[in-house]
């Protein structure tokens, strides 16, 4: 994730909607992949400094300020390229749903930055209802059934159908998730996790289920039709594979090929995300500086992309190496607590392929 400059010289981060040094208002500009400050007009839409480009606020900025996206005035939606593929927002009678909401939009957010900078295809659920890309951030139906002790009657479950992506609204709590990834035995469990994991499975329908790269995955990741019920009964029952570090990028990965899938996906673009942010911030390890991996490079071809895998990985394990050391210092877990066995690595260059040459 990139830092961007206000034009009074501050600097700007993602999540900004005004410049804590001047006041100005901030929005992101989506059809540029920017950060821009704004200035208003006597009509009410904003212009961008850059370019006199005029906007307006996504309605989810100026009513309930969970967004800082804006629509280019030539669009007639009142949403946001972001908010307009949510397909249920939270219940927002009650107050406390908002907080949760605005961590879930911010997590999507940087999900579909990273999208749009890998040039991967975004098409919602308006121009393709049956399988188009959508999100629900649901909460787990409660009750009161005895007066005083609330019951869980229906638990969200977290997960991917046709395109609709479920997020259970308590994710957005740091405590449930530390709480969550306690219970399940989980090294990792961030709420952009969750985004980019469910992730994985929409464009697994999108990039390899339609495609000649089915066999190649079948190869890779095993063969996804076997029953996804029954591995999932196996897992919850038994746990992951004795030797799972040894051929999956996770324990979960190990359920099933459609989740080995989904978990080296959302690995991927963790990888993705950091390194650019570190490139952003001029960070060279034993002098060697972390490179940008969203760069578009000039070829799209088979020796350029086993090039620029190959970059990717030894800037990540630079990368990693130190940050985990930083971690240690100041008494935290490792940021960073996997270790990528040759057959995930195999795995990673795959998504990496697909990603940057398709089918």
């Amino acid at each position: 994730m990139k830092t961007y400059t206000c034009k009074c010289g501050n600097a700007l981060y993602f999540a900004n909607s005004k410049c804590l040094a001047c006041g100005a208002m901030v929005g992101f500009l989506p059809d540029e992949q920017q950060l821009s400050t704004l200035t208003i007009t006597d009509d009410g839409l904003y212009k961008v400094a850059h370019n006199n480009k005029l906007y307006r606020q996504c309605k989810n900025y100026w009513q309930y300020d969970v967004c800082n996206w804006m629509v280019p005035n030539s669009d007639s939606n009142e949403l946001c390229q972001s908010c307009r593929l949510n397909v249920m927002i939270p219940n927002l009678e009650k107050p406390e749903n908002l907080p949760l909401w605005y961590n879930m939009e911010q997590a999507k957010r940087r999900l579909l930055y990273t999208l749009m900078k890998l040039k991967l295809p975004i098409e919602g659920r308006d121009s393709d209802p049956a399988g188009g890309l959508g999100f629900s951030f649901l909460e787990d139906d409660i009750a009161d059934e005895y007066g005083n002790e609330l019951t869980v009657k229906n638990y969200v479950v977290i997960g991917h159908n046709s395109g609709l992506i479920t997020i259970n609204l308590r994710e957005a709590i740091a405590s449930v998730r530390i709480e969550m990834r306690e219970k399940m035995n989980e090294q990792y469990r961030t709420l952009i996790g969750h985004f980019r994991h469910e992730s994985g499975h929409y464009y697994w329908d999108r990039l390899i289920q339609p495609s000649t790269l089915l066999n190649r995955f079948r190869e890779l990741f095993g063969d996804e039709r076997l029953s996804y019920t029954h591995a999932m009964e196996q897992y919850y029952k038994n746990g992951p594979a004795e030797n799972w570090q040894n051929v999956w990028i996770s324990a979960y990965a190990s359920m099933h090929p459609w989740e080995d899938w989904a978990e080296t996906w959302a690995h991927y673009l963790h990888m993705i995300d950091t390194l650019e942010t570190a490139n952003d911030y001029e960070i060279s390890i034993s002098s060697h500086q972390i490179k940008n991996p969203l760069i578009d490079c000039e070829q799209h071809n088979q020796a350029a992309t086993a090039i620029s895998f190959t970059q990717l990985f030894n800037d990540w394990c630079r990368l990693t190496k130190s940050l985990n050391a930083v971690n240690r210092s100041m008494g935290h877990d490792d940021a960073y607590p996997f270790v990528i066995s040759v057959s995930a690595l195999n795995k990673l260059r795959f998504v990496h392929e697909v990603i940057q040459c398709g089918d």
